[in-house]
């Protein structure tokens, strides 16, 4: 069975190809109820980890939980062993990763509505989201964890490109010659992407992304949650972890509700101390006043996409050459985000029907063999690395691939897409070499990388023949981790100097259409070879 899995900072979501539909799975509740998403949640329940709603009806019984830990994959150092934690416990995140699409996999064999169609031999075969600007890490991690977790993983797609495969398959109509490029909008529980996008029929390609790691329904939930407590007459500092936690989840279902003619939204504040829990009343301007700022922010996040289609049509409002500005995600929701888009780029602005889904149908869309799509990606971060000069008493950067590299097409008739090589050769400088690895989302007029910048890792590779003969064997093809050097100790210790006549060094990067890469570095003189891949 083919699957699009959409593992989202509160909800995931699971659609399924279906001769040519692709309907939204439905899982059951602990009551038996059908819903149409698996929550993305975990608690430890007298010490054994459960998910989903199991994790969320154990912490009704006040058993300690976390959700939103997606978001633990964008920050800059994480890899596989990085802890979180789950009340008091600290735990793999990982293990937890793992453990979650492990009991989306049983919960879609045993109280799904596609249940009698998955039997515990059968590994489905899924294709993962992810967000556009997810480095290396975060794609790296969810793909194993799925893998582990027992999913034949055909693939990462970017959420907003694979919410481009569901916007056509809808509104096939909109896409003409003239009118050949979407804007996806995607605002999720924890993270804002937008990407451009050019349809050609079955065939997609992106022009650009743009995006903020931390920003989504989390922290409009946030708002409504401190707006609830100056109401009360209370402050968060006043309430345990637990009762916060409790007031974000009532938040989150209030701000749910909120439809286009709410004037007020209740909030129940939890109990704090010898005060009683009470209900609080918030006007939704209010509300909206708090979280317009947000709003704004994914505007602006998005502006270099809309300054690069140039000047707009004759009646001044709409997009040149645009079909739609397509809003997806579950924040998107909230009915100030359409209201503030079509106030600021006219009628052309269009709202997913099934906003929650809409990432989930297009990847079911993708990993469909018969649905006849193609993608072609782009990174969505540039990748460099600073490098020693002068003797080890300056660096320079080296921006080595662009943030507008296209990657291989990773959809459609080509089965096995060659992954793109970018290959550099020059003889060393030095006796060894130390390589700072980071992904950033620009550079200025000098090369210089501004704005984010995440480390990715350190190696230290040996130039000199000598320095080779005496590094462990063992030490390479071990993957780098961020923010420590890959390489014996002897080599961090040792005095960077100058050299004559230097080894002739390849280095080369590897990226597949995931977006992960790998690097071999080569001494072509006397063959010494490290092999690493990134986890950020």
């Amino acid at each position: 069975m083919d699957l699009g899995l959409d593992f989202g900072t509160t909800h995931t979501v699971v659609a399924h190809a279906d001769r040519g539909n692709y309907p939204v799975v439905a899982f059951l509740d602990e009551d038996g109820d059908a819903r149409d998403h698996f929550p993305s949640v975990v608690a430890d329940d007298g010490g054994t980890l459960v998910y989903g709603f199991a994790a969320l009806e154990a912490a009704r019984r006040g058993m300690p939980s976390s959700r939103s830990f997606k978001r633990l994959l964008a920050e800059p150092r994480v890899t596989a062993d990085t802890l979180m934690l789950i009340g008091e416990r600290e735990v793999p995140l990982f293990g937890v990763l793992t453990g979650l699409f492990s009991a989306v996999l049983e919960a879609l064999r045993t109280s799904s509505s596609i249940e009698g169609r998955l039997d515990g031999s059968t590994r489905p075969r899924a294709m993962l989201g992810v967000p556009a600007q997810a480095g290396s890490a975060q794609r790296f991690l969810t793909l194993e964890a799925c893998r582990h977790a027992g999913f034949e993983v055909a693939g990462l797609v970017n959420e907003p490109s694979a919410a481009s495969f569901e916007f056509a398959h809808r509104q096939a109509r909109s896409i003409t010659s003239r009118r050949d490029l979407v804007i996806v909008y995607d605002l999720g529980g924890g993270t804002f992407d937008a990407s451009l996008l050019r349809l050609s029929g079955t065939r997609h390609e992106v022009l650009d992304s743009f995006g903020v790691n931390r920003l989504g329904g989390d922290d409009f939930d946030e708002a409504l949650a401190e707006a609830a407590l100056q109401v009360a007459g209370r402050s968060r500092t006043e309430l345990p972890e637990a009762s916060w936690g409790a007031l974000l989840e009532d938040c989150r279902e209030a701000k749910e509700r909120i439809g286009p003619q709410s004037r007020r939204v209740v909030v129940e504040v939890p109990a704090a101390g010898a005060a009683a829990s009470t209900s609080a009343t918030v006007p939704v301007d209010e509300f909206y006043a708090a979280v317009t700022p947000l709003v704004e922010a994914t505007t602006e996040a998005m502006e270099p996409l809309v300054q690069s289609l140039g000047s707009p049509d004759k009646d001044g409002e709409e997009l040149q050459g645009v079909a739609g500005i397509y809003i997806v995600g579950g924040a998107s929701g909230l009915p100030l985000v359409p209201r503030m888009l079509r106030s600021r780029f006219g009628r052309r602005v269009h709202r997913s029907p099934m906003p929650s889904a809409s990432t989930a149908v297009g990847l079911a869309i993708a990993a469909d063999p018969d649905g006849g799509f193609s993608l072609r990606d782009r990174l969505s971060r540039g990748f460099g690395v600073f490098r020693e000069r002068e003797a080890g008493a300056a660096v320079s950067f080296d921006p080595v691939l662009d943030r507008s590299l296209r990657t291989a097409e990773a959809l459609g008739e080509t089965a096995s897409p060659e992954p793109v090589v970018v290959t550099r050769r020059y003889q060393a400088a030095h006796n060894i070499g130390w390589f700072r690895f980071v992904e950033y989302s620009s550079v200025d007029d000098q090369g210089e990388p501004r704005g984010d910048i995440a480390p990715v890792a350190e190696i230290v590779f040996p130039f000199d023949p000598q320095l080779q003969q005496a590094v462990d064997g063992s030490t390479a093809g071990t993957a780098a981790t961020a923010g420590t050097a890959s390489g014996p100790s002897l080599l961090q210790d040792a005095r960077i100097v100058r050299m004559d006549a230097g080894p002739l060094l390849e280095e080369r990067y590897t990226v597949d259409p995931a977006g992960i890469i790998e690097l071999s570095l080569t001494d072509l003189t006397t063959g010494y070879r490290q092999e690493h891949v990134f986890q950020v």
